[in-house]
């Protein structure tokens, strides 16, 4: 799913070359993993922005899993971002590149075994990079923590399957590589994150939309073991199912080497060898809709079989969404803005991926147009916010680590110019509030909004740090245990209810 940041972006972007830039003092000289870096200082807070993580994925390296870094002679500047991961996305203007696997670090001055926030960027894994300005990871920092920003692969240059492509993988897999990225960024972080003040040991993989996707993922799979010891997912769990056959969207190695060998044969390429010499440019020109899938390598099985073998990375976990996405999500999601009464049945079975109960046609009820639009939109919102209740539940279920969700129910300032999407506590309205990073949005905030920001800021890095969204004066937040009872509100008024989930669940946890 697109991410909040795109009706941002314009917006924004004006910010960045100040933003990334910093201030022209040199920071401390750092070495990682390749050599020696120099980033920027800007008071009390670092910066080292484009740090590579892996060699750059082009020419034979395309498609396969991300590389060891390529070493460098004498010392690298950090101190601008890297080119966006190549990509489709109109909204992202930012320079666009194959080679773009690079990372951000934002650190206190003088920072020493500080909790470690690695954020995983959204967009549909078709778009968005790390250099939005949104993203910017000083505000956040600033509240105690090191905070990393991560590239990854995107649309069919970071999850494309190919038979050929399986058979020169020593894991005799393909697909994937956006996640193998991040898979890679982690072990970077895992490396090389004390030189800057972070601790090792105490990482935290948080993500957004596609991103909170991407921690699911991370979640699930063993590539991910001991690389992280605490996970946020907002608003993001749609491509890996619950259950296995429940998402109709989602194949496994088989059916997505199929899809691969069939855009080679329209687009031309006989071979892998035909694919690689195609530019990014006539590769991403045709529509390919990237989904994650199970290919025995990074992923093994569905999230519900891992979670009741006990086969997770066993890690606490924070959980949540909005109160008004749905408005965002539905047309995305189902392919269509064209909600009637005519088409509700069939609408409200594509989202839910099978045939829905009479309580739930009760419940979203489509006698006139107005109606079923008014359905989708909230089923959309409701269904979304039980996937991530859940998951939440499965490891209170299943987890030794406790979880916690939350429901972000706070309806910002209004913007300056009109709101396309993530209006309201629409799609991914929360970041801002995360980063602490109003300033970037011109709007009339109010003394409500600002402290709101400086509390997720805090309970982010609180968690971070203690594996608890709590402590130093934070509101208490209790474990999930599987009642609605157990979610926190995060503003909004009480009229603004939690739907019933049990209409979605045909299973226990």
């Amino acid at each position: 799913m697109r991410s909040r940041a795109i009706p941002l972006a314009a917006a924004c972007l004006a910010i960045l070359s100040s933003t990334a830039a910093h201030a022209a003092q040199p920071a401390a000289l750092v070495q990682v993993t390749g050599g020696e870096i120099a980033g920027s200082q800007a008071g009390a807070m670092r910066s080292w922005l484009g740090i590579p993580f892996a060699a750059p994925p082009v020419g034979n390296l395309r498609w396969r899993a991300p590389q060891p870094v390529v070493p460098w002679q004498g010392t690298r500047q950090t101190r601008s971002f890297s080119a966006a991961c190549a990509q489709a996305a109109a909204w992202i203007t930012h320079p666009k590149s194959e080679d773009c696997l690079y990372l951000n670090v934002w650190a206190p001055d003088r920072a020493e075994k500080l909790p470690v926030l690695v954020w995983l960027h959204g967009g549909g894994f078709y778009g968005g990079t790390a250099a939005q300005p949104l993203y910017d990871g000083g505000n956040l920092a600033k509240h105690g923590a090191v905070v990393v920003t991560v590239n990854y692969r995107l649309g069919i240059l970071g999850f494309f399957a190919h038979p050929e492509l399986t058979a020169e993988s020593p894991a005799r897999a393909s697909g994937n590589q956006g996640i193998l990225d991040q898979v890679a960024a982690l072990r970077w972080v895992k490396d090389n994150i004390a030189a800057f003040g972070g601790d090792p040991g105490r990482v935290t993989i948080m993500g957004e939309s596609a991103g909170g996707e991407s921690v699911a993922i991370l979640v699930a799979s063993p590539l991910a073991n001991g690389l992280f010891q605490r996970a946020i997912a907002q608003s993001g769990n749609d491509g890996l199912p619950m259950e296995a056959g429940e998402n109709h969207r989602f194949d496994n190695l088989a059916a997505a080497e199929a899809k691969g060998a069939a855009f080679a044969m329209a687009a031309g390429a006989n071979s892998l060898a035909g694919l690689r010499a195609m530019s990014a440019e006539a590769l991403l020109k045709p529509a390919w809709l990237p989904r994650t899938f199970v290919d025995g390598h990074l992923l093994r099985e569905d999230l519900t079989t891992t979670y009741r073998a006990q086969r997770q990375n066993d890690v606490p976990l924070l959980v949540g969404w909005n109160a008004e996405e749905g408005k965002d999500l539905a047309p995305e999601i189902l392919g269509t803005d064209k909600f009637t009464a005519a088409s509700h049945r069939e609408l409200v079975t594509k989202l839910l991926g099978h045939a829905p109960p009479a309580a739930v046609l009760a419940a979203y009820p489509g006698t006139t147009d107005a109606q079923a639009r008014a359905s989708i939109d909230r089923l959309t919102n409701d269904w979304w916010g039980w996937r991530m209740v859940h998951w939440a539940g499965l490891q209170a279920k299943h987890g030794r680590s406790p979880s916690y969700a939350y429901f972000f129910a706070h309806r910002p300032a209004e913007p300056a110019t009109p709101c396309g999407y993530g209006c309201g506590a629409g799609h991914g309205a929360e970041i801002q509030y995360v980063f602490d990073n109003l300033h970037l949005d011109a709007r009339a905030w109010t003394a409500a909004d600002r402290q709101l920001a400086t509390r997720l800021a805090r309970t982010w890095v609180a968690f971070a740090r203690i594996g608890k969204p709590e402590g130093d004066g934070l509101p208490a937040w209790p474990a999930f245990d599987g009642g609605n009872e157990t979610i926190l509100r995060i503003g909004g008024s009480g009229n603004v209810a939690l739907p019933d989930f049990s209409l979605f669940s045909r299973r226990e946890p």
